[in-house]
């Protein structure tokens, strides 16, 4: 379950099935309740330049007024030793990703690059993946809309509804959706910085065969 999320107010057995919760939380420190139940968990990764910078913005948008402001600067030195709100995160990305080599059948690991690149085929893998697999009368183009980017920046609800954030932070759902794009950070980042961060990862990285989604080059 995630702490963060408005549905932890109420009691999951009170919600109906089939039951949906998102979570930032590590794979470490899920509870057993989940890692030993018959739930599915997604898994989506992103290149750690767009995840630093997304990450930045956002909390620049919810950091209360009477807090001094934090540079940049200061919060990628912070990225960078592994300090952020849910843990380091390499070991965050890596957690699922080693878990899903195991339990392939309960944990699916996407990469939101590839899935930027080739919409359709992994809408239809997550379907499958969930158990429930297209039928031959859906229209692929129609599904793909419909899960887009653009499609869920205009409903309603993500326009003007809010959702309870931390410590019961009221913040309104356009906050939650910027660009969607890939790449972008390097509108946001020097050449040093990225460079520090290719560095950084490929170091994390080293030995563990995996490798994030093929981003635009730098």
């Amino acid at each position: 379950m995630n702490l963060n999320s408005p549905l932890t107010l109420c009691s999951p057995l009170a919600l109906p099935s089939s039951r949906l919760f998102a979570t930032h939380s590590a794979y470490s420190i899920l509870p057993k309740s989940i890692t030993d139940s018959n739930c599915k968990i997604v898994y989506i990764s992103k290149n750690p330049k767009d995840v630093f910078v997304s990450q930045y913005l956002f909390a620049q948008k919810l950091r209360p007024q009477m807090l001094p402001p934090l540079t940049m600067e200061e919060v990628f030195e912070l990225f960078c030793r592994g300090v952020s709100e849910y843990g380091p995160f390499f070991d965050h990305v890596l957690g699922y990703w080693k878990a899903s080599l195991e339990f392939p059948e309960k944990i699916l690991f996407l990469k939101y690059e590839e899935m930027k690149k080739e919409p359709a085929r992994h809408i239809k893998k997550l379907a499958e993946f969930l158990g429930k697999p297209f039928l031959e009368e859906e229209e692929e183009d129609g599904v793909v809309k419909l899960c887009s980017f653009d499609n869920f920046t205009s409903l309603e609800v993500n326009k003007s509804g809010t959702s309870n954030f931390i410590l019961k932070m009221v913040v309104h759902n356009t906050n939650f959706f910027r660009k969607g794009q890939v790449g972008d950070s390097k509108n946001h980042l020097t050449l040093e910085v990225i460079a520090r961060l290719d560095q950084i990862t490929e170091g994390k990285l080293k030995g563990t065969r995996f490798t994030f989604g093929e981003s635009k080059k730098y």
